[in-house]
């Protein structure tokens, strides 16, 4: 059976860590915390991740590939190298015109002092 789970203290390749799969969208949690997630996400040409509006602001880094993410109705291309913040309360979405792979780091805390 093969470890799923990212061993601390270790280097890892992140692009290794997430694989394409055919007409999919595949999602792997590399750290979950009370504060906040980190994932690697690999999208197949064709798909697309929408209708999304988090209560958090997420950084997106293309890691391979380039990715359309449009935030609010405007799209944003970007190539290997590039990130974005999504701001929190905003609508979303990630498109594959061609596949990439992303790493998606979404904060879970700092809001506490606009309440």
């Amino acid at each position: 059976m093969k470890n799923t789970e990212i061993q601390e203290s270790a280097p890892f390749i992140m692009n290794e860590e997430v694989e394409y799969a055919p007409h999919s969208i595949v999602i792997k949690t590399i750290m979950r915390k009370i504060t906040g997630t980190v994932s690697a996400i690999a999208f197949d040409a064709g798909e697309v991740l929408t209708g999304r509006i988090l209560p958090f602001d997420s950084l997106i880094q293309v890691i391979d590939g380039s990715a359309e993410v449009v935030i609010d109705d405007k799209s944003n291309f970007l190539e290997v190298r590039q990130s974005i913040i999504i701001p929190a309360h905003t609508s979303n979405a990630l498109k594959a015109n061609k596949r990439f792979k992303i790493i998606s780091t979404v904060i879970k805390c700092g809001y506490e002092e606009f309440i």
